[in-house]
């Protein structure tokens, strides 16, 4: 599919960068006029994306990599990858049930992926073990007025 403009952005996987990556990915959205919800629906989903690599990937090592890509395409589209080159997953179906956490001891909700697929049009997930993690979510954002424009941080 054709895009119309695209940023790339890569930064360490520390949870001071979690809050840049989802107000970075609603700036860049900004450009589609979109509605105040679908604002807050993006940082919603990419906040618990960017968490979940943050939290899971690097687990007890030296931060590694977040890399995202957002795309802004034809009919008002907005796709967003969101990569580690952390542990990876071994079964993303368990992963992605509601209330599984990899990390029960840490009191984690296990709803990232939930959060994440109810916040999107589409919300696809591929890991490797030892190789990382790649989500990819797409939504199509409504337009607002500028009045009901938001500031996304």
């Amino acid at each position: 599919m054709h895009t119309l403009n695209e940023l790339k952005c890569t930064f360490p996987a520390r949870s001071e960068n979690e809050s840049f990556a989802r107000t970075m990915v609603c700036a860049f959205a900004a450009q589609l006029d979109p509605t105040v919800e679908d604002l807050a629906d993006l940082r919603t989903a990419v906040s618990e994306a960017v968490t979940n690599s943050i939290v899971h990937a690097y687990r007890g090592g030296v931060p590694g990599p977040i890399t995202i890509t957002v795309r802004l395409l034809p009919g008002g589209v907005i796709y967003i990858r969101i990569t580690d080159r952390g542990c990876g997953i071994a079964d993303i179906a368990q992963a992605m049930t509601p209330l599984y956490s990899s990390a029960p001891a840490e009191e984690r909700a296990g709803l990232g992926f939930t959060v994440m697929q109810s916040f999107t049009d589409k919300l696809t997930v591929t890991s490797r073990p030892g190789h990382g993690t790649t989500v990819v979510m797409r939504k199509k954002m409504q337009h607002g007025t500028e009045q009901q424009t938001a500031d996304c941080s």
